[in-house]
């Protein structure tokens, strides 16, 4: 097929008139839904509850992959095994983070200095890479340098640095002879990295992290390789100052700084010694309880590699490592007491065994004081070779003012700084150029292979499933049929199919995608077509949406951790409604031929999902493309920063390799529309796509 430029046509007004009409008084919108409804929503013996079956249908397939990891695990025997695994672990971790940039001029400022009794406090300010600034605090003890050092990342708060319990923590350790930094991770204290006009923050801390970790997973990256990448740039400048021995520094945080203390811990060899708290349990216990959390702790085919909470301890064996954790806190207790047996049993195969330990207090979540007490007795052992009792007097802390290091309280305000939105649209321009100089010599099937290898299809054959009426209904006189369609074990798919009526209906089947049927006149227009339609939602849309109705408000739509799950599954969640999709296409043509094929037309953020299955439909069943308020392009989400809905599609890395007009250009001479488009926060976008 020959490329020709992007022609994606937009029509004035929807393809299906808005209109609604009005029920009878009797057939409220309690009872239509009721009436609409195909599948029992407590489930039945043939298949799950529906708004569950996604999440059980992922935590099957990780449960898969959680059994191959032990039996793994099981097989290391000797340092030579420990050092396979950490080798294959570390190489994965780092390649899942993206492109780490190359080290660039600090360019450091200490832009202000607090005197205390026994130490002092620099407020610092260095570049992580060219113009994105980080802001920091660096407790400095009085005495006879060098001092052992120790970086400290912030957990999620808004103060970042400056937050009671990370003050504390740091003086604490400062009042026993080591010099810490701590410093703001980005969308916390004075680094929010979106403004509005009044510079004031439009989201924060793990909201913030999430949204910008759906363009860094666009553009290949992580929100975890700008964390990590900030803090590797952190312990530069600790490691560089003169007051601070660099072969004795060691690392601890609490929550999302529990999470950059394990990164860190597993990818800097500088780090002598680590205590991470109120994070380490382990992603089989997370995913049973609380779930998956922000974006910076989901890397991309984490599971389906293997790499568990564990693997950041033993990739460090046996360097002395503690495990601070909270009998009540979220992150699941008998997580972190398996992932403590697991590497207990490593650090011993390496003769080490007293390197590693876990100290658990009877509290929830938080850098509490006993918690702050046993990392700083942790560090003080390994780090100034005193193993002697510590404890934590009342020290009055700095106020947010007090520590602030810019005049106007955000560097985004005051240093023209490039936020990571900004970093994640320079990539995604960039990636544009890349594949405009190389789309011309990729051919459709070498495509095709590209985008099934990117969203998770690989060579797996997709075969047709034939559906099952449970019954029907009658509509505005139209015998509609009620289907299901099971796709493969533990999905099963609800459809309506409502027939044709009129010998002159259109010869193409419409084939109708992202519809909330059961909300009140979904379907009025469409019963008043003569053509055939159907309606079929791919798993996690519509009756089977895993979100709750209070969380409809949600940005990232309520099948965010089923989208994270799939992700660390390496098989996007696009990439499995894409198969459901095709699947039932085939099953409809395998049930009734229609030679003229279907018209096929995507709603919302099915759209992106219905251009993907058209473009791999190789059988040729899907004749027409209609996209409706669906959006134009992933580099838009990308450049915009902000959306709404759309970690349901993200593919990680797609824009080296295509965008959404690629595809579309690629399906001449089938036409594709796109109808009212949107951007990527779902308001109105016209104009023609990228």
């Amino acid at each position: 097929m020959s490329v020709r430029p992007i022609a994606w046509f937009l029509v004035a007004g929807s393809v299906l008139a808005a209109t609604l009409t009005s029920p009878s008084a009797a057939d409220d919108e309690t009872v239509r839904a009721a009436k609409l409804r195909v599948m029992d929503p407590a489930g039945t013996p043939e298949y799950p509850a529906p708004r569950s079956m996604l999440n059980a249908y992922l935590m099957a397939r990780a449960g898969e992959q959680f059994d191959a990891r032990r039996k793994a695990i099981a097989a290391i025997r000797t340092p030579e095994d420990v050092a396979a695994r950490q080798q294959a672990m570390r190489k994965f971790f780092r390649d899942a983070l993206g492109d780490l940039p190359e080290r660039t001029p600090l360019n450091p400022q200490v832009v202000g200095t607090l005197r205390r009794d026994g130490y002092r406090v620099e407020k610092v300010i260095f570049e992580s890479r060219p113009r994105h600034h980080v802001t920091a605090s660096l407790y400095l003890p009085d005495g006879k340098p060098p001092f052992p050092g120790v970086l400290l990342p912030c957990g999620h708060s808004d103060d970042g640095k400056a937050y009671d319990s990370y003050q504390r923590a740091a003086i604490l350790l400062v009042q026993n002879g080591m010099a810490v930094l701590c410093y703001d991770p980005i969308g916390q204290g004075e680094r929010m990295q979106r403004l509005d006009d009044r510079g004031q923050p439009v989201i924060r801390g793990t909201t913030e992290h999430t949204m910008a970790g759906i363009g860094a997973l666009l553009v290949g990256r992580e929100e975890a390789s700008y964390r990590v990448w900030d803090g590797i740039r952190a312990l530069d400048y600790l490691a560089g100052r003169p007051e601070v021995d660099p072969r004795r520094l060691g690392c601890t945080g609490n929550s999302g700084g529990g999470t950059m203390t394990a990164y860190l811990m597993a990818l800097d060899d500088r780090i002598a010694v680590a205590a991470p708290s109120c994070y380490l349990t382990s992603l089989e216990r997370l995913f049973a309880t609380s779930g998956p959390q922000d974006a910076e702790q989901n890397i991309t085919g984490q599971v389906a590699a293997g790499l568990e909470h564990a693997d950041f301890l033993t990739m460090r064996a046996p360097k002395p490592t503690l495990m601070v954790v909270g009998t009540r806190d979220f992150f699941d207790i008998q997580g972190s007491w398996d992932t403590f047996r697991e590497v207990k049993l490593i650090f011993g195969r390496l003769g080490f065994g007293e390197r590693v330990d876990l100290f658990e207090s009877d509290e929830p979540h938080g850098f509490t004081r006993p918690r702050r007490i046993a990392t700083a007795r942790w560090m003080s052992r390994w780090l100034l070779k005193k193993d002697e009792p510590i404890d934590e007097a009342d020290s009055s802390i700095a106020s947010v003012a007090d520590l602030r290091c810019t005049k106007s309280g955000q560097v985004l305000r005051e240093l023209s700084d490039r936020s990571v939105f900004d970093l994640n649209a320079e990539r995604a321009r960039e990636l544009r150029a890349a594949r405009e100089a190389a789309g011309a010599r990729r051919n459709d099937d070498a495509l095709r292979a590209e985008v099934r290898r990117l969203i998770g299809l690989g060579k797996r054959p997709i075969a047709p499933t034939l559906p099952r009426e449970l019954g029907t209904l009658e509509l505005r006189g139209r015998k509609v049929r009620k289907l299901i369609f099971h796709v493969e074990p533990g999905i099963v798919l609800p459809a309506l199919d409502i027939p044709a009526v009129a010998e002159d209906r259109p010869a193409r089947v419409q084939v109708k995608v992202g519809v909330n049927w059961a909300r009140e006149g979904a379907i009025d227009d469409l019963l008043k077509t003569p053509g055939r339609v159907v309606l079929i939602n791919p798993r996690g849309l519509g009756e089977t949406d895993p979100g709750s109705a209070n969380r409809r408000d949600w940005p990232f739509g309520g099948d965010w951790k089923e989208a994270f799950l799939a992700l660390h599954l390496g098989r996007p969640l696009l990439g499995m409604r894409v198969v459901d999709l095709l699947a039932v296409i085939d099953g409809l043509h395998a049930e009734q031929e229609e030679p003229a094929g279907y018209h096929v037309e995507g709603v919302g953020v099915a759209g992106p999902v219905v251009l993907h299955a058209a473009f791999l439909d190789e059988k040729n069943l899907i004749r027409e493309v209609t996209l409706e308020r669906s959006i134009r392009s992933w580099e838009d989400v990308v450049v915009q920063g902000l959306s709404r809905g759309q970690l349901c599609n993200v593919v990680p890395g797609v824009l080296a390799v295509y965008d959404l007009p690629d595809l579309a250009v690629r399906m001449a001479p089938r036409p594709v529309r796109i109808v009212e488009p949107v951007d990527a926060s779902g308001k109105p976008a016209p104009g023609p796509a990228r």
